[in-house]
């Protein structure tokens, strides 16, 4: 990071959450290479949805998908472009609107299936659109380590399995079944996906003959630095070629990856066996993957403990004990006033922060050629809104 950014991020009022336009614009392009290829990509909203963003990725990407009707309503309000959901359970009175702004609609079982497909069916025809109906398949094939992160672990109640498709459907889908979706990955590269498509097309090969589409789901670091970008392409257009069908891949964190900070400033210092830097940002409230994968995220200028002269742990101001981010070391001391910048903070903390304690949310900008915009301020009225 170049030193005017770093000014620019150290002059805002903290905690505040810092969207970088121009590495938005730099993944969509890497992700509409691989458009090119002739597959479809989506916005998955449930990594990041801060919607002032949307105009500029609709420019590469053919739409959205959701995981439930809020996030539907948004895709289709500000995206306007194909719009996808997919839940493991619906309510009926989501189901009716779903069927009016959805292009897609997945379910997750037949149970499922056969309670809505009428709905579905109703509102195609008084509407004259055609909402298309997908099937999640779990191929119970896991290539990750990460235990909550895995639709394929034994006991996942994560799509349908190739024992249970054939229960339910024998060896053909019924005639209103387009598509299928398979979701399985989580920040990994094309071989993970080549390996869990041959189990697929092991798995449930009678109904790949059979669908007008294919979701290859999300989970692919796509724009992470040395992804396999040339073997994905090839990939892609072997599947279309072989088969004929549309396929899909619906990332989110390829599409923010790198692309966003959560700027702090040091509150206090105290010293209890090592130094802890209290700050006004939190782990549980403002970047929970830290606890719940977890994982350390990374510090403009800090290094691992031991390896600069000063080593401190990161913690917060909420009464949570264990909330720490991480233990990291710096050139210099850390002192009340000081502001850190946490990185990669674009990805699953906004759509998923929270104001435990009363802790007020980060202020959300957007970083420009020109400098940094206030896009979104919060306040009071936004933690008491949510309680009565």
């Amino acid at each position: 990071m170049d030193e005017r950014t770093i000014d620019i991020l150290k002059s805002l009022p903290t905690p505040c959450y810092v969207v970088d336009e121009g590495k938005i614009e730099e993944n969509c392009r890497v992700l509409k290479s691989v458009q090119d290829s002739g597959c479809r990509v989506l916005l998955a909203q449930k990594a990041f949805s801060c919607f002032s963003l949307y105009p500029l990725i609709s420019k590469y990407l053919s739409g959205t998908t959701a995981s439930g009707l809020y996030e539907a309503r948004l895709g289709k309000e500000e995206m306007g472009k194909e719009n996808h959901v997919y839940a493991p359970a619906y309510k009926e009175d989501e189901m009716l609107e779903l069927a009016e702004i959805c292009d897609h609609i997945v379910f997750n079982s037949a149970a499922q299936y056969r309670k809505y497909r009428s709905i579905i069916a109703d509102r195609n025809a008084a509407s004259g659109k055609k909402a298309s109906i997908g099937l999640r398949i779990n191929p119970m094939y896991s290539t990750q380590k990460t235990a909550i992160y895995d639709p394929c672990a034994e006991g996942s109640r994560l799509g349908i399995t190739a024992k249970q498709m054939r229960l339910e459907f024998g060896e053909s889908l019924p005639s209103d079944v387009e598509g299928l979706h398979f979701h399985t990955l989580c920040e990994q590269d094309c071989p993970d996906l080549m390996r869990t498509f041959a189990s697929v097309e092991e798995q449930f090969a009678p109904y790949l003959k059979r669908i007008k589409w294919l979701n290859m789901g999300g989970g692919h670091h796509i724009t992470r630095r040395g992804y396999k970008l040339d073997m994905l392409r090839t990939f892609i257009a072997e599947v279309i070629d072989k088969y004929g069908f549309t396929v899909y891949l619906e990332p989110g964190e390829a599409v923010a990856l790198d692309a966003g900070y959560l700027v702090t400033s040091v509150e206090d210092v105290v010293s209890n066996g090592m130094e802890i830097a209290i700050l006004d940002a939190s782990a549980e409230c403002h970047m929970p993957d830290v606890l719940e994968m977890p994982y350390r995220p990374p510090v403009v200028g800090g290094c691992k403990p031991g390896e600069k002269p000063h080593t401190y742990r990161l913690s917060s101001r909420t009464c949570l004990a264990g909330d720490v981010i991480g233990d990291y070391s710096f050139e210099s001391r850390l002192k009340a006033g000081d502001k850190l910048i946490f990185e990669d903070m674009a990805i699953y903390t906004m759509v998923k922060n929270n104001t435990f304690n009363g802790m007020p949310l980060p202020s959300i900008y957007l970083l420009k050629r020109s400098g940094a915009e206030l896009i979104k301020q919060f306040g009071y009225a936004d933690f008491k809104g949510r309680l009565s």
